[in-house]
């Protein structure tokens, strides 16, 4: 095997996964569009399996700027709600709060004197 036949090899490669990467990218964005009917989705589909380069730069050049702002919208949808699951496990903001808290609980008689100093205790200590 010669270098010129390795490099055909990679060339070979490199263009398959770049093939499949857009056609990956084309079928997300198809089912991420909710303003296209499902039979357009299905002609779509066909065209790109029976047809895949033509399809594919016929769709990229007629749907691309909608591709990039579906790609965006999903990804900040994405990080918002990363961002809420986060603050919703993080808890309370610390001891301060918590004491904070349990000093509301004492004011309003929800407590007594010895359980608040009790949760005060088990706060600091942790």
């Amino acid at each position: 095997m010669s270098f010129l036949d390795v490099l055909w090899a990679m060339f070979i490669a490199f263009a398959l996964v770049a093939y499949l990467m857009v056609m990956f990218s084309i079928i997300t964005d198809l089912f991420r569009d909710r303003q296209t009917k499902g039979w357009v989705k299905a002609v779509w589909v066909v065209c790109l399996i029976l047809f895949p380069l033509i399809t594919s730069l016929v769709y990229l050049i007629s749907r691309g700027s909608g591709m990039a702002e579906r790609t965006v919208t999903a990804s900040r949808a994405a990080q918002e709600e990363a961002e809420t699951y986060i603050r919703s496990v993080a808890g309370t903001g610390g001891a301060a709060d918590e004491i904070a808290q349990a000093h509301r609980l004492l004011e309003s008689g929800a407590i007594d004197q010895s359980e608040f100093d009790a949760l005060k205790a088990r706060v600091l200590a942790a």
